[in-house]
């Protein structure tokens, strides 16, 4: 059994549902089909998702939502005619909407999450009648029916560890499975969504669940690039890559598959395949449990910005057990995760996402000052994080001299150097006003 997922760009229109149908139909093993909210048309369109979102604060706000919904409906009625699908079926999505809003929580991120996963939901229940008119046996299946249990953490859920069993079960089905992806149900009965771009975490889920042989991940490119193909021209693609290494560039601003849709598969070492729904003879790019690189080859570079860091200074840090637990405590006390930590003798720094900050900034400085006694403490916005992956630079001297003689060649400055553990990742600091020319020094430098 293969588990398929197709992406926003996949599912957009009558044509791209087409295609999918063809690519399922092609593949007998192909069983399962995750699929997303309708996503842009053409470049200046807006995705579906963002509508749901538009409509749920109009909603919030207590203002007129009708010409929101109605826009809603619009866009599945253009997909519905063109696939001439009975007309019942968008009467039956307005009332799902109008139902959703009637029937909200006094929770508005509940409520939030409630809206957004209907364009998945909707979708869903759209791409099933097409297949069934094209002669297809298939079947639209509820996540939360199916046993997708979720924590309530709204707008930012996990998957709970007994839904892998409940979902195990949908593998003996005899139709063609069309689930939709980003959301859940948590154990109350509420609807709650992963982080934005959720719908690769479902797919990875139901491959683990039914240990399927392979997760296809349908997009709109032909393989993995390299490098951020909008910053480098023509960048090289990735014919194979381990899981580590995906989970190190996606995290850091690879937007062609959620980094947290890595841990499923990496649990139930189910190899990931990532194709083009435009071109799907294409090989794509294959993410494995393992390889064999070649010695001091980089697999990719990626970037992301918007980014913090706490800097603290104090004489003798090094002395003063339990420092860093402490200092960590106060983020976790005001509900503030950390991206690294790197440390000196006298000094710490911690880097985060400034989202995370928000208003919590000044509670924090002032919590570090009286709690910690640091000789310095000051926070510096503006960073980007640049991320050099690959397995083969483990044990490779002179990776870190070769990025740094980069930098240092196009005059960017570095805030920070952090390499992991595994030395299969090196994480540069950087201005965000540098974060494009370091990326291209890096790819002249590793690349060519």
């Amino acid at each position: 059994m293969k588990v398929v997922k197709f992406g926003g760009s996949s599912v957009a229109n009558a044509e791209q549902i087409s295609k999918i149908i063809d690519i399922v139909v092609s593949d007998a093993d192909r069983r399962m089909v995750v699929v997303s909210a309708p996503g842009k048309r053409f470049s200046e369109d807006t995705k579906v998702t963002d509508l749901l979102i538009a409509l749920g604060e109009t909603v919030l706000a207590g203002d007129d939502y009708e010409p929101a919904l109605e826009e809603v409906v619009g866009r599945y009625g253009e997909i519905r005619q063109e696939l001439d699908l009975p007309e019942t079926i968008i009467q039956t999505i307005r009332a799902d909407l109008q139902g959703r809003i009637e029937n909200r929580s006094s929770n508005d991120l509940q409520f939030m999450d409630t809206m957004k996963a209907s364009g998945e939901d909707n979708n869903a229940k759209i791409i099933a009648e097409a297949f069934i008119k094209k002669g297809c046996p298939a079947k639209y299946v509820n996540p939360g029916a199916a046993g997708m249990l979720l924590s309530d953490e709204f707008g930012n859920a996990e998957v709970l560890p007994e839904s892998f069993e409940n979902l195990a079960k949908l593998k003996y089905e005899a139709e063609i499975i069309i689930f939709p992806g980003f959301f859940g149900c948590t154990k109350s009965g509420e609807v709650a969504t992963f982080p934005r771009g959720g719908s690769d975490i479902t797919g990875a889920i139901l491959a683990a669940a039914v240990k399927a042989e392979v997760y296809e991940n349908f997009t709109d490119v032909d393989s993995v690039c390299a490098m951020d193909p909008r910053i480098i021209d023509n960048p090289p693609a990735i014919d194979c890559m381990t899981y580590r290494e995906m989970r190190e560039l996606a995290y850091a601003g690879f937007g062609v598959f959620h980094d947290e849709a890595i841990i499923p598969a990496v649990h139930a070492e189910i190899p990931i395949c990532i194709k083009n729904t435009n071109n799907p003879s294409a090989p794509g790019t294959m993410v494995v449990p393992s390889r064999k690189p070649e010695l001091g080859s980089v697999v990719g570079i990626s970037s992301a910005d918007g980014f913090s860091a706490i800097y603290i200074d104090k004489y003798m840090m090094n002395r003063e057990v339990g420092f860093g637990r402490r200092l960590l405590q106060i983020l976790e006390d005001e509900g503030i995760p950390f991206e690294h930590t790197p440390s000196g003798i006298d000094n710490m720094s911690v880097i985060l996402r400034t989202s995370t900050l928000s208003d919590k900034e000044a509670a924090v400085l002032s919590r570090i000052e009286n709690e910690l006694d640091p000789d310095k403490v000051v926070i510096d916005h503006g960073l980007s994080l640049v991320m050099v992956v690959g397995e083969g630079m483990h044990y490779t001297p002179g990776m870190a001299a070769k990025a740094t003689e980069a930098f240092h060649a196009s005059g960017v400055n570095l805030e920070m150097i952090n390499q992991g553990a595994s030395e299969i990742s090196m994480m540069f600091a950087v201005k965000d006003t540098d974060r494009i020319i370091a990326i291209r020094s890096l790819g002249a430098a590793f690349f060519g």
